[in-house]
């Protein structure tokens, strides 16, 4: 097992920071499988194979970004929530602890990013195994410059900001909203939708090159999932599947 660095407590979860980890949710999914408690965190510097939506690869230099995790188990005898309830929340949560440590509001884009000017900020994954689900997130905070190939389509906390931004601090904020969206559900999809880029964006959600789907994206539903007025003028409401914000 890597060794933690340090324990910390923050509002209400255990956090064990890790200077490297091979993947933040890889580790805290084998930690759940082994009967670790619901609201464990784990954060790493470094991430040697992070992990983004359809298995592609999330690369960040040491230090640059947070990678973070976070275990949550459904509550005993209860229905599991909606699949993209646990991301709706996180997702939401990350973007007010943006908002609150550099002091820029980013926008989501459905399903699991949040971005600024259609930049990727940050990106989301969540898995479930029995009970548990594991919500990760990686997000762009200080970085010198960004690579050429996504100079076009990132960006990161400094960038925006105009100064360094705090992880700790980042965290810190992320977790405390995270734990107010958990303990009052109610609110979730409805202050989602208010930060949602997506709607009434004409896009094209990738699902297998015989199955793309483009159109206008004209809801949302109460399950989480996105509905599309397609050319045709057929609505199709899509579960899964990536989208890319047409111009």
């Amino acid at each position: 097992m890597p060794e933690v660095a340090r324990i910390s407590e923050v509002g209400g979860f255990r956090v064990e920071h890790h200077a490297v980890l091979d993947s933040t949710n890889r580790h805290l999914l084998d930690a759940a499988r082994a009967g670790a408690p619901d609201r464990l965190v784990v954060v790493a510097d470094h991430q040697t194979a992070g992990r983004g939506r359809l298995g592609r690869r999330w690369e960040a230099p040491p230090g640059s970004s947070l990678l973070v995790s976070v275990l949550l188990r459904d509550p005993p005898g209860a229905a599991p929530a909606p699949a993209m309830m646990p991301v709706m929340t996180a997702a939401l949560a990350l973007a007010h602890g943006v908002e609150a440590t550099a002091g820029f509001a980013p926008a989501l884009k459905w399903p699991n990013d949040l971005v600024v000017a259609d930049r990727k900020l940050a990106g989301l994954l969540a898995e479930r195994d029995g009970d548990a689900v594991v919500v990760g997130a990686g997000c762009n905070v200080n970085w010198a410059e960004l690579p050429p190939e996504l100079a076009e389509t990132a960006t990161a906390c400094n960038l925006e900001a105009g100064r360094a931004v705090d992880r700790d601090a980042l965290l810190a904020a992320y977790l405390h909203a995270l734990a107010d969206g958990l303990d009052a559900p109610g609110a979730v999809g409805r202050d989602y939708r208010a930060r949602l880029a997506t709607i009434g964006r004409r896009v094209r959600v990738e699902r297998d090159p015989a199955r793309d789907l483009v159109g206008e994206a004209v809801a949302l539903d109460d399950d989480g999932a996105l509905v599309v007025r397609a050319d045709d003028g057929v609505r199709h409401t899509v579960a899964v599947g990536d989208v890319v914000h047409l111009r």
